[in-house]
């Protein structure tokens, strides 16, 4: 080895050319260590390194000049690095994180509804101290098959299914150490590093001895200092350092020196002024605050005013007072001489006259009357605001029945006042009731029938296979109920047997008429009857999905097969509709069929079920089916609520007779309808309207045909396309209901807002407030005032609408339960008393009573809301307008600007969608003027009809 006493030791300029070396130096230590750990049999003790310790090894052109000069003569330096000055720099071994989860184990959450299935829960099936849990793969595999997503180990999918064993290992991580509060082991070697963990001392032990081994290699060299490199930092350091930059300014005070000790005055004064600075500041008066004094004469007289007041209550003062004395009686001979004395007869003779008065007046008017009850009834101004808020009037419960559910639908009795019936359901999500199947199965599917007359106890129970969410009284024969079950199933109901229970008071008077010997009194004569149900339709061909909506048809019309109404000459309501999410409504009919009337069925109804619907049990199928399909492919309409124009007991539509005629296309888009292949025998009635309002769950309104016609393209008989369809709510429509007293004019509420319709106003919603800041559940009109209806919201309170006072906001706004509403029904009981019936999502019936002004209509409101209507259709025709004049403009302009481009390239440009529908339309057009010409020659429509 060379000696480094006589290497020439560089110069500084050297080292600092150098500087690239260092990282070639570096680099070749870096990998000649490498080969000394893979060559471990030699000998660490001494490590040889030729390292150039001349600055003219760098690889520049000149050193490569000087070195093909001087091949050979350069010395090369040999260190000989051993154990005392060591080598390359130490890499010490990484140091393992004792917190770290071991390998294939994953931290996971599970929620309390997963700990309850799996028998896991906190700190009562697993604690701290036994904090491991063995589950069964097969029922993990089974939960994810239930829940797909919703399982808290469905992330975990594929490594459970890979897993060898049976059974998989939880741990309960107590401190939530690595985020979750469970660990989960997904191998056989992890699962037994949870169950045995290492020790920790052994752990140290191996550590210190791999130090050891490693410190018999690697040995440590202490860091050398180097030369301080600046990187700019000082300056921002400096700069944010607070320096005076501008000079001081320097005051000198001088003085002569006979001034010395004399007493100092300083003034202000402009020192150009005056040539030696001195200024005299004299006293003067200031014009601007003299005040002068003015003399006042004043006169006070206290004398007090002398009052007389007076007063009818008697002043009294407490005191012990009482008195005793004994009654006066009279004997038998006492008496007859009373009676047969001249001063009795002459009184008796004195008051007969007013006696007679009296009992003829007791005939004439009622003298029980309470007038200051009724006072201002008779009035027609608006009541005081002072009542102008709905008061609690009653409100029913059942703590067996009714807590905890949520109230679905809302109908009174259509002849029986005070009789009002409700429907319950449970308050679950799909997703739970799936998880809690068993129990909801063995959960009775209940509607309560109330009385006024029992609060506490309801009159009547109806049992349904499951929860309704819809149902309705017959019009015409109230016993007699259809529902719309959570299934998809049309329900029906017969409560003949029961219906005096409801006329009748209940309470232990109720039966005194019956001739009952003693002992044998009937002991379940005031429980509440649970009445089962009659029919059900076939789930086949019922809905798949829960019905949302059922309607009783009007008692004068009928639908056959092919949609056509006609003339329903029983004169009893048979036929209803339902609708559901399976983007269907469909029609239904609980008359027997003929087969029916031929072979009359032999099976006996379960004891205490009349046979009333017998004919329909698990049989009953749809008479018509009407599908809801869009213009434009993506889906279908999935209706929630619907409406029909025809009510009950408007009879207009049956006592106009005309005879059958082919209809035009004009009058099949405003309700008419084309004649089908097959008629009935019935009258067909050309002034129903088949077009119905239907509501979505998408928040879309939709106008369709119920009656089928035949497509021009696949030439098959269905349900024709939507007239129209805006998507306007934010939400699913929960209600759409027809204004009483205008027929062509609906109210429909879902989400955040609601909207009013007009029939024949295809371009939108002629009113549509501002939506609101909470959830809104239902909407209902007013029977007695064609501007007012009811809004209620989630919060629980109801917004009332009187559109003659407000078009913007509610005219008010009250609380009426602590939670949610979910569904409304006002009813008419009297013209001077008004209720509406409220049910909530805690499963109480709240009945309010309508202030007077809220019932009591104006003169010539319906006339006021009508003209209301009317500009408001102008309004929005003029919008309409607006838009269509904007359009055309627009495109007036883009063929100027196409035109201004000029060329065979402009004349070649493709159209624009706009283009094409405006060209499609104006070749419709001119297809229906020609074919209104060719109709009038053929003299098959009139001049003044037209075709659209």
């Amino acid at each position: 080895m060379a000696d480094p006493e006589n290497v020439d030791s560089p110069s500084l300029e050297a080292v600092n050319d150098g500087a690239g070396e260092e990282s070639h130096v570096q680099k070749e230590v870096e990998s000649k260590e490498a080969k000394i750990k893979e060559e471990k049999e030699q000998d660490s003790s001494q490590v040889e390194l030729n390292v150039s310790s001349n600055a003219e090894d760098v690889a520049t052109p000149e050193n490569d000049k000087k070195e093909k000069k001087t091949k050979g003569a350069k010395p090369k330096v040999k260190l000989s690095i051993k154990e005392e000055i060591v080598a390359p720099p130490v890499q010490e071994p990484q140091e393992v994180d004792p917190n770290a989860l071991p390998e294939n184990v994953f931290p996971l959450f599970m929620t309390s509804k997963t700990q309850e299935i799996y028998n896991c829960k906190c700190d009562e099936d697993v604690t701290q101290e036994n904090p491991f849990k063995f589950i069964p793969k097969v029922d993990i595999l089974e939960d994810m098959k239930m829940r797909a997503a919703v399982c808290d180990f469905h992330p975990f999918k594929q490594q459970i299914i890979d897993y060898p064993g049976e059974d998989i290992l939880i741990m309960y991580d107590y401190e939530f150490k690595y985020g979750q509060n469970f660990l989960l082991a997904m191998t056989e070697e992890a699962k037994e590093i949870l169950l045995k963990p290492p020790d920790d001392d052994k752990g140290e032990g191996d550590a210190q001895s791999e130090v050891e081994e490693d410190a018999s290699i690697y040995l440590y060299v202490p860091p050398e200092p180097k030369e301080w490199t600046s990187q700019g930092s000082e300056i921002e350091i400096e700069e944010a350092q607070i320096k005076q930059t501008r000079k001081q300014l320097k005051v000198s005070v001088k003085r002569v020196r006979r001034a010395f000790g004399a007493q100092v005055t300083f003034e202000d004064r402009n020192v150009g002024d005056v040539k030696d600075g001195l200024v005299d500041c004299h006293t003067y008066e200031d014009t601007n605050f003299i005040i002068s004094r003015v003399e006042m004469d004043k006169g006070i007289q206290a004398i007090e005013l002398n009052t007389t007041q007076g007063t009818q209550t008697n002043w009294t003062y407490p005191r012990t007072a009482a008195s005793q004395t004994c009654p006066r009686e009279y004997t038998a001979k006492e008496q007859d001489q009373s009676y047969n004395s001249e001063q009795c007869q002459k009184f008796i003779v004195n008051v007969a006259s007013d006696f007679h008065r009296s009992l003829q007046q007791n005939e004439i008017m009622n003298v029980f009357h309470n007038d200051w009850q009724h006072l201002g009834d008779g009035d027609d101004t608006f009541g005081s605001k002072a009542d102008n808020y709905l008061k609690e009037y009653q409100s029913f419960t059942d703590l067996q029945f009714s807590k905890d559910k949520v109230i679905t639908c809302i109908q009174w009795h259509p002849i029986i006042k005070g009789i009002v019936a409700t429907s319950v359901a449970e308050r679950l999500s799909f997703d739970e009731r799936v998880d809690h199947a068993a129990r909801v199965i063995m959960t009775p599917s209940l509607i309560l029938i109330w009385s006024f007359t029992d609060p506490i106890h309801p009159q009547l129970i109806l049992e349904a296979p499951d929860d309704i969410y819809s149902f309705a009284f017959n019009p015409n024969n109230p016993n007699h109920i259809a529902g719309g079950a959570f299934n998809g199933q049309i329900v029906m109901w017969d409560i003949t047997s029961h219906a005096d229970r409801l006329r009748q008071q209940r309470g232990s008077n109720r039966n005194k008429k019956r001739t009952v010997l003693p002992g044998f009194e009937d002991p379940n004569v005031l429980k509440t009857p649970i009445i089962r149900y009659c029919a059900v339709s076939s789930i086949d061909h019922s809905h798949r999905a829960s019905v949302t909506d059922i309607q009783w048809l009007p008692d004068h019309i009928q639908v056959n097969k092919m949609g056509v109404p006609q003339e329903n000459v029983t004169g009893f309501a048979t036929q209803l509709m339902s609708a559901a999410t399976d983007n269907v409504v469909l029609f239904w009919d609980v008359k027997p069929s003929k087969i029916h009337q031929i072979h009359d069925d032999k099976s006996k109804q379960p004891m205490g079920v009349p046979d009333t619907f017998k004919h329909l049990d698990l049989t009953w199928k749809p008479l018509l089916r009407v599908t809801l399909s869009k213009s434009e492919p993506g889906g279908d309409h999935a209706p929630t609520k619907f409406s029909i124009q025809e009510r009950q007991g408007d009879r207009m539509s049956a006592l106009i007779k005309t005879d059958y005629k082919e209809q035009d296309s004009t009058k099949t888009m405003q309700g008419g309808f084309h004649k089908p292949s097959t008629a009935g025998k019935e009258r067909i009635l050309q002034s129903v309207k088949t077009y119905i309002f239907v509501g979505t769950e998408d928040g879309e309104v939709v106008y369709v045909d119920w009656m089928p016609q035949k497509d021009q393209d696949s030439g098959k008989i269905q349900t024709p396309k939507p007239a129209f369809y805006h998507t306007i709510h934010d939400g699913p429509i929960v209600s759409m209901e027809r204004s009483p007293f205008f027929k062509d004019v609906l109210l429909s509420v879902g989400g955040w807002t609601f909207s009013l319709w007009k029939e024949g106003v295809s371009s939108g919603p002629i009113l549509m407030p501002c939506a609101c800041n909470v959830k809104l559940s239902c909407g209902m009109w007013s029977p007695t005032r064609p501007g007012v209806f009811f809004i209620s919201k989630v919060d629980g309170t109801i917004d009332v609408w009187d559109l003659l006072d407000k078009t913007h906001e509610a005219t008010l706004t009250q609380s009426v339960s602590p939670t949610a509403i979910t569904v409304m029904s006002p009813y008419q009981v009297t013209q001077k008393q008004q209720l509406i019936a409220v049910g909530d999502n805690s499963g109480t019936l709240h009945i309010l009573e309508i202030p007077w002004s809220l019932r009591q209509p104006t003169p010539n409101e319906v006339n006021a809301v009508s003209n209301y209507f009317e500009r408001e259709v102008k309004r929005r025709a003029f919008v309409e307008e607006r838009w269509n004049f904007r359009e055309k403009e627009k495109r007036e302009l883009e063929s100027e600007h196409k035109k201004k481009a000029g060329g065979l390239a402009a004349a070649m440009a493709p159209l624009t969608d706009d283009e094409i529908e405006m060209k499609n339309r104006q070749e419709y057009d001119l297809y229906l003027a020609e074919e209104a010409s060719f109709l009038r020659m053929l003299g098959i429509i009139q001049e003044e009809e037209q075709i659209i």
